[in-house]
Parts: structure tokens; sequence; C-alpha cells
């Protein structure tokens, strides 16, 4: 296996969503290059039923250009005195990403025009990239720039180079067993340096939901991966399968920022109310802090997937969103701001919308009329409050009101305001009696 780590495959699938983002962290990443790939062969040899799709650089994909490749080696910048600051070996976000190579001594003057930080985040090296423009740069924190001597002269190296190579994508297709021919879809990528939010916490997730997946040995769906760099990849990837996603998606979910225990956020479609959508929103019944964001907000690969020509029904699901926390695209969205309950928060809001689409999402009472309860010992459910008012007639009543066949679970999930995973367990107990049928 192709990572720092000297664990076999059984090892590795045994290690909790946290264990592999410590293993991923330290690699550098970027849209294309050593570590990117690296990252890559991670997954695929924990999943043989990953594949990689390359594409060359000056492809056109889209409206886009597949870039050059970066690679680097080392990057610093070295005082008079001989210390050395910014150190890509020391943190591989002291670099902008994509840096072209340089060599040369410059004044404090020349220096600043290359030089990244923030003045709200003191101590935080910021995240800086120049994909697509060539350029140079460091990035440090505001502390350290303000100990920099103005009369100073500055070492500046970066051993990087950008030349003619490929842009990969990984994809897994974990098939029907019960033969039916529509996909669930989960995308994120991995295309970040040393930031653990954003984003290793979508791919360590998203590498959860397979495993889970593979575990069902009668599932009914199709269930679809993918790893990428983030806009390029996602752009690139539609390039090629746009075709076969629009005919096959019935829901898709984008997952990023997935690994703190903040919140839980909800980037809506366009229009709000597509199939992921109301699954999402069902599932985050009951949940604290859950936030709703309108398409208006979006930022991460939503922006391709439900583009016009595009618009698969597919939304973004996040814990704190993407741009809106404070250690968002800087050194302090470490290991320390993630942790395993705040990623088993998020494998666990997607395990329940696949149980709900593995029993059946469209369920459809039997009897004429309400079936009687009472003589099947149903009546009295378990109790269930809304705005502090206990409903007269209990959740298994609604619940059987809303079964026209025609609404998914999700919407009555949405309707009802109950938990995601409740409704399916009454559910079952009412298709075990025979009240309802799933259709």
């Amino acid at each position: 296996m192709q990572t720092n780590s000297n664990l076999n495959k059984k090892e590795i699938c045994n290690k909790s969503m946290y264990e592999l983002a410590e293993m991923l962290f330290p690699i550098n990443r970027s849209l294309t290059g050593d570590g990117i790939k690296k990252s890559f062969d991670f997954f695929c040899e924990i999943h043989e039923e990953f594949k990689k799709i390359i594409f060359k650089t000056g492809e056109k994909v889209g409206d886009w250009d597949i870039p050059y490749e970066w690679n680097i080696s080392n990057a610093y910048i070295e005082l008079q005195n001989g210390e050395r600051i910014c150190e890509f070996s020391k943190c591989n976000l002291s670099v902008v990403g994509y840096s072209i190579p340089i060599n040369k001594t410059l004044s404090f003057d020349e220096l600043v025009e290359h030089l990244h930080y923030r003045e709200d985040l003191p101590n935080a090296i910021p995240y800086v990239t120049s994909y697509y423009k060539k350029y140079w740069g460091f990035c440090l924190e505001y502390n350290l720039f303000k100990t920099l001597k103005k009369d100073e002269e500055y070492k500046c190296v970066i051993n990087s180079t950008l030349k003619p190579g490929k842009l990969t994508l990984i994809e897994a297709l974990i098939p029907s067993k019960k033969g039916l021919k529509k996909d669930i879809f989960f995308s994120s990528y991995l295309c970040h340096p040393s930031m653990a939010n954003n984003e290793l916490s979508g791919p360590v997730v998203l590498n959860e939901i397979i495993k889970y997946v593979k575990q069902n040995s009668s599932r009914k769906y199709n269930y679809r991966f993918v790893l990428l760099p983030e806009t390029i990849g996602s752009i690139a990837y539609l390039s090629r399968k746009s075709k076969k996603l629009i005919e096959k998606v019935i829901c898709g979910f984008n997952l990023t920022c997935c690994g703190d225990n903040n919140q839980y956020t909800h980037i809506q479609s366009p229009n709000g109310n597509n199939l992921a959508d109301l699954a999402l929103k069902a599932a985050l019944i009951g949940k604290k802090n859950v936030y709703s964001k309108s398409f208006l907000e979006r930022g991460s690969d939503e922006r391709q997937y439900c583009s016009p020509q595009v618009n698969l029904p597919l939304c973004s699901f996040s814990r704190s969103k993407f741009g809106e926390y404070k250690e968002y695209h800087t050194s302090l969205d470490n290991l320390n701001f993630i942790s395993q309950e705040g990623l088993l928060g998020s494998f666990n809001v997607i395990k329940n919308i696949i149980d709900a689409f593995e029993f059946g999402i469209y369920p459809m009472t039997i009897t004429l009329g309400e079936p009687q309860l009472g003589k099947r010992g149903l009546y009295k459910n378990l109790s269930y409050h809304v705005a502090g008012q206990k409903r007269a007639c209990g959740i298994r009543s609604d619940i059987i009101a809303y079964c026209d066949g025609k609404r998914s679970i999700f919407e009555i999930a949405i309707l009802t305001e109950v938990p995601l995973n409740t409704l399916i367990e009454e559910l079952k107990i009412l298709l075990n009696f025979k009240l309802i049928k799933l259709i």
C-alpha cells in the first residue's frame, strides 16, 4: 500500500475515520501531482472498486482546460542570519499552491508583494492558491510577518515543477444486488493540503459509507462514489460521465467539511426540493444546530453537479459550512478541529438516508380508511412531542395518514416532523402487520 504506514489493508479498514484522517493529513495535495495521486492510491487499496479516470494537460473539459501538473519538493525564506521561515517541510500551507519555481534574493518591499497572512487570525497560516495564473508566494502567521525587518534582504527558494502531466480522479460503482438500474451518488474532493475539515473529512466519511454499502448483500440500488480535485475535477468528471449520471442518478450528495461537531448544514439544490434535498432535510430532523442554506450560498462541487445542463438531483452536506467557520482555509483547520464524534455524526445522517432507500421510499396503506390499530395492539405507540405538546392521535396514525404511495418517506418525515430513523422503525411495524405496502 502506498501510504505513510506499514499497516496492511485489513488493518487500514479497521481504522476509525479520524485515524484515517490522521494518516492522510501530512500529505501535500493539490489539483494534480504526487500528493493527490498518493492519496487516491490510499483509497484504491482499500476498495478495489475504485477505478482511475485520467485527463491530460491541455485537454478541454467543458469551458476549462486541464492545467499543468504541479509538484514541489521544498521551499523556504532564508533570513540574513541564516534562519529559515515559511518552510514547506514543516507546513505545506506555507507555500502558495501551484507556485512557480523561484530562487532569488529580494528586498523587503519586493518580498512583501508575495506574502500572505491574516491579520484577524494572527497565529494562523492561510491557505492560498494560484492554479491558473503564474505566480509564486509564501503564507505565514501575521505575528511572524510583523517580526520581519524592512532593511534586510531575503533569500526565497521554491523548488517546484510545472509541466505537462495528468489530472486524476477515482470512481467506484457498487452495483445493486436486486437489478435496479438507478444510482445513489456521493462525491467529495481531495485536493487540499494539510487541512482536516476541508478537506479530509469528506473523503473519510465517504470511505465509511462505501464500507457500509458493501456490507449490505441485498442492496437494491447502485451506489456511485467519486473522489476528485474540486471544481476542475468535477467538471472533468462530468465531461466524461454527465450523460450516464443524468440517466441514472436519482439522489446525490456532495460531502464537504463533515468532521467538526458544531452544527449540521444543508446546502440546497437550485430549487431546494429535489429528492436529495428532501432526504437530507428529513435526516436532520431532531438534530441540534441545523442550518439550511440557499443555492445562492453554494461554493463547492454542487455548483457543477447542479449547473443548468446537468441539474442532478443533488445537494451538499456539511457540518460547519465552508467559508463560515474562522478556521476555514487556515492552519487552524487541523486535526484538533475535527473529531471521531463529529465524523460519526455525519456518517449517521447519510446512513439513515441509505437505510430509507433500502427499506423502500414510497409506502402505501392497504386498508380502506384508517386501519383499526387498537385490535392489533398498535394504538398506544411511543409518545412524541412537537413544541412541547403531545399529539392527540400519536405519530403512528399521522404516518398512516400520509402513506398514499406518492409521498416519499422523506416527505412524510418532514410533514410529521418525525426523525427519519424513527419513521423507518414505525413503517417496519406497519409493514409487519400488513397495513402498508411499498411501491
